[in-house]
């Protein structure tokens, strides 16, 4: 199961297409409010109903951990504690972590992008620490996949896929909504 967390202010385009092709793949995913409601507001004021809340995630369950961008969602991903205990143990796991937009910087300023190729939205750049960074529109470094922002979201649903299902799914999902030929 794929975990996407969800904050106050959080990006949607980010998010919802990540959920969106995941599912029309079969890959199991969960929006997670990182609060105690389920109603979650995005940054352009659009509120969406997470299917858990993290309190009830079962992490030893959760294959992927994905963080959407988006301000103030980002600051607010990393102000909570269990997602970030929760990370790290992801990380030291070798566990698969992936984040876009201003969500790659959480991963630079813990420290898990030393000696990686990552990309992030151009303003967080500077937060990749130890990073080799790059502004292809997604980077799949070991366990962590990074993406630069809302114009790249399809780019890393199609790489998550890859990483999931393989590249020939990936593939197929691009030609079914029309994303390449």
């Amino acid at each position: 199961m794929i975990r996407i967390f969800l904050a106050e202010g959080f990006e949607e385009i980010e998010a919802l297409t990540i959920v969106d092709l995941m599912r029309r793949a079969g890959i199991g995913i969960q929006m997670v409010s990182i609060s105690d409601q389920k109603e979650v507001t995005g940054s352009h004021g659009i509120t969406v109903t997470a299917d858990e809340l993290i309190r009830e995630t079962d992490f030893e369950q959760t294959d992927m951990i994905v963080l959407p961008g988006g301000m103030p969602g980002t600051s607010n991903l990393e102000a909570c504690g269990l997602l970030m205990a929760q990370l790290d143990s992801f990380h030291e796991k070798g566990r698969a972590i992936s984040a876009i937009c201003a969500a790659p910087g959480i991963l630079g300023r813990r420290g898990f992008l030393q000696g990686r190729k990552a990309c992030s939205y151009p303003t967080v750049e500077s937060d990749l620490r130890g990073a080799e960074v790059t502004r292809h529109p997604v980077e799949v470094s070991d366990h962590i996949t990074t993406s630069r922002g809302m114009g790249t979201a399809i780019e890393l649903g199609l790489a998550l896929i890859e990483r999931c299902q393989g590249k020939e799914a990936a593939e197929r999902m691009a030609r079914t909504i029309v994303y390449r030929e």
